[in-house]
């Protein structure tokens, strides 16, 4: 989805790969995680392997406590990020891109909140396409995230924009430009502020 953005002039950073960085070993993130979830969530070349860290995750409680150790640096990054951008360019419009924001308590930390829903069936199509799965086994990870994740509904209140992306690919892209262009519309009135 951010991908479209870009296309049409946006800079984005993804939360997730902000999380990849600091997971990596000789990382303060990645030695509070190891310490938390021990050795076993670890690779033999000592990374750590992200499906067995999902796994010593589950479960409400544990899920709150990596979110707790990775969420506060990811947020640190993404400010970081998102200042040395506005000091390029004043009106640029940056985003970040995020399953969580609105959990990790940044939303607010945001001028406008887009929201990217679809329908469990397309989740589910799409993630065993993606990680070629089959589909038994993706409707169990698309039920596990969505789980550690406030419901669309409440999202979708909190949400300034919400795109549907349940249907083709141009209907999407159509909605993301209908977005991006108020977004540049906002951006221009500040100029003329």
């Amino acid at each position: 989805m951010g991908a479209m953005f870009v296309n049409l002039g946006a800079h984005l950073i993804q939360a997730d790969e902000i999380a990849h960085q600091l997971m990596r070993p000789g990382e303060p993130v990645y030695e509070e995680v190891v310490r938390h979830f021990g050795a076993q969530i670890l690779n033999e070349d000592k990374t750590i392997h992200r499906k067995r860290l999902a796994e010593a995750a589950f479960g409400e409680a544990r899920v709150q406590e990596l979110n707790r150790i990775v969420h506060p640096a990811v947020i640190e990054k993404q400010e970081a990020w998102m200042e040395e951008v506005g000091r390029r360019e004043p009106n640029a419009i940056a985003m970040v891109e995020a399953a969580l924001i609105i959990e990790a308590g940044a939303a607010r930390r945001f001028d406008r909140l887009i929201v990217v829903t679809a329908d469990v069936e397309q989740r589910v199509q799409r993630w065993a396409a993606k990680m070629k799965t089959d589909l038994e086994s993706a409707g169990a990870e698309i039920t596990r995230r969505m789980a550690a994740q406030i419901p669309d509904e409440e999202k979708t209140r909190q949400a300034d924009y919400v795109i549907d992306n349940s249907g083709s690919l141009d209907e999407t892209e159509r909605q993301v430009r209908v977005i991006y262009d108020q977004l540049r519309a906002v951006r221009l009135s500040r100029e003329k502020s």
